[in-house]
């Protein structure tokens, strides 16, 4: 297995952990980037798993399942991933274990670093989100991520969101003659009222740009 692993490395360009790949059996010249090595920390499975499944969509769709997999085992490395894999490999290679779909083998791969840790993890991460300075279009993208795997969901879920934003939109998505109700509801206003106020913040910086230049202006035309 150790030499199909390492054919099918030369056949994609080799391992480099987020990297961009611009061979492909697909025969597109599309960069995807590679997911990055993945030690088994628990936090960080949904997003390798994505990584991959999205890199396997793009360039791997015409492989062999057996195939896909051993693409995806090339980036398990490290910590007691190293462990785990090597057992994957020989059950492979003794041929105890047999997998229809690359989606299978998922599956496994986040119950055994994902469960329970995972979710507990990705909860935390959740509950010490804030907005700050970001974009709300930003802030709403790292809450979706962390919000999936998370446990929450309805109403606990909204008020993470509420809490996390910055306090002059929710105040004013609070006090709105229809609040929103459901978190895409919060989501997709959240964002429209972020950014009309950065877009009337860039006019009225403009505005006054305009104003003081007109004045200075008017002063060098005076007598």
């Amino acid at each position: 297995m150790q030499a199909q692993i390492q054919a099918l490395l030369a056949a994609q360009g080799g391992v480099g952990a987020g990297g961009a790949a611009t061979g492909s059996n697909m025969g597109s010249h599309m960069e995807v980037a590679k997911p990055a090595i993945f030690n088994g920390e628990a936090g960080r499975i949904g997003g390798f798993i994505t990584a991959c499944r999205l890199y396997i969509k793009m360039r791997l769709r015409g492989n062999t399942v057996e195939e896909q997999i051993q693409w995806v085992l090339t980036y398990v490395q490290g910590g007691s991933a190293d462990v785990w894999k090597e057992n994957v490999m020989e059950d492979l290679e003794g041929g105890e274990v047999e997998y229809e779909l690359v989606e299978e083998f998922f599956t496994i791969l986040r119950k055994e670093f994902g469960g329970e840790e995972e979710e507990s993890v990705k909860a935390a991460e959740l509950r010490k989100l804030e907005q700050g300075g970001k974009m709300m279009e930003e802030f709403v993208q790292e809450f979706k991520r962390a919000a999936r795997g998370s446990g929450y969901e309805g109403q606990p879920l909204i008020e993470e969101f509420k809490r996390g934003m910055n306090g002059g939109i929710r105040r004013k998505l609070m006090e709105a003659k229809n609040p929103p109700a459901s978190i895409e509801q919060w989501y997709r206003r959240a964002t429209a009222l972020d950014r009309n106020w950065r877009e009337s913040r860039r006019e009225e910086k403009r505005l006054k740009k305009k104003e003081v230049g007109g004045k200075q202006e008017q002063r060098q035309i005076l007598p």
